[in-house]
């Protein structure tokens, strides 16, 4: 299929993505609810919310009520993955009604591996490693602890779990200088579909500008070829989209995380970069 084909694009992105979704992780399991597909998870690190929805204006707005009830419930915060063409138009305005909370607005790339400019190298003095085990993941978790200014207690607990259960359905690479990490990213590979994601691609400070970034997803793209996956999708920031789009990357949609904390909620366990099925955050 074409990339220039958007329409057929954003078809097979909802079917395979988002309406077709497999958990993300152990412990976590998809539900279907009238029109909505959601996850949830209770785990420390796992994401809970709403992947997928087929609403109109008449059942809206009773989902939105329905969605809160459960999560509540169970004491979950949420996540409403909104994108720009679901329906009804005015759901976002919906949501915020609700009490959810809009974070930044991000664009879905979608990249045609053979298309892509892999052409990249790495600086001098920096290698990229393979994340198999403990060592590993706690490299990736100190990455993200200085890229982002986060704790990543969840994300090592996370990434541990993924590579024990199911350690064909993730790639993780840090970028090494010397004995540093100075940056790391991962990939999720989505069994029975054509779309391989790319998320958490992280870069510490005074590494930025490097290409290291652009020479971590040229490594998840040749990796993902090799697997026999087609396109790779992210969901990108304003920094990483005009890097992408040089890659060959091309904008297919934007997304919108709405979150709903319950009363009492302590919060999201992993404010900014989660293994959602179609959220990601990226740092160049």
């Amino acid at each position: 299929m074409p990339l220039t084909d958007h329409a057929a694009l954003l078809a097979l992105l909802d079917r395979e993505l988002r309406e077709g979704v497999w958990p993300d992780g152990p412990g976590a399991r998809v539900e279907r609810s009238g029109g909505v597909v959601r996850q949830v998870a209770a785990a420390p690190g796992c994401w809970n919310g709403v992947v997928w929805s087929a609403l109109d204006a008449a059942s809206a707005d009773a989902a939105i009520a329905e969605q809160i009830g459960h999560y509540t419930a169970l004491g979950l915060e949420f996540e409403w993955k909104l994108y720009a063409h679901d329906r009804p138009a005015d759901l976002g305005k919906r949501l915020r009604a609700a009490g959810f909370t809009p974070g930044p607005e991000e664009t879905v790339m979608i990249g045609e591996i053979a298309d892509l400019d892999l052409d990249v190298d790495l600086p001098h003095g920096v290698r990229v490693e393979p994340v198999t085990d403990a060592r590993g993941v706690d490299l990736v978790a100190d990455v993200h602890e200085k890229a982002f200014g986060a704790d990543s207690s969840w994300l090592r607990d996370q990434l541990r779990a993924r590579l024990a259960a199911d350690p064909d359905a993730v790639v993780a690479v840090v970028a090494m200088a010397e004995d540093e990490p100075v940056s790391a990213a991962r990939m999720e590979l989505v069994p029975g579909t054509r779309f391989a994601g790319l998320w958490g691609g992280g870069t510490v400070e005074g590494w930025r500008g490097r290409g290291i970034y652009r020479a971590l997803v040229a490594h998840r793209a040749r990796a993902a070829a090799a697997r026999g996956y087609r396109c790779l999708q992210v969901d990108a920031s304003s920094q990483s989209r005009p890097i992408l789009e040089r890659l060959g990357f091309t904008p297919l949609t934007a997304t919108t995380p709405y979150v709903y904390t319950p009363a009492g909620s302590p919060g999201r366990d992993c404010p900014d970069v989660t293994s959602a099925p179609a959220r990601s955050v990226v740092s160049p």
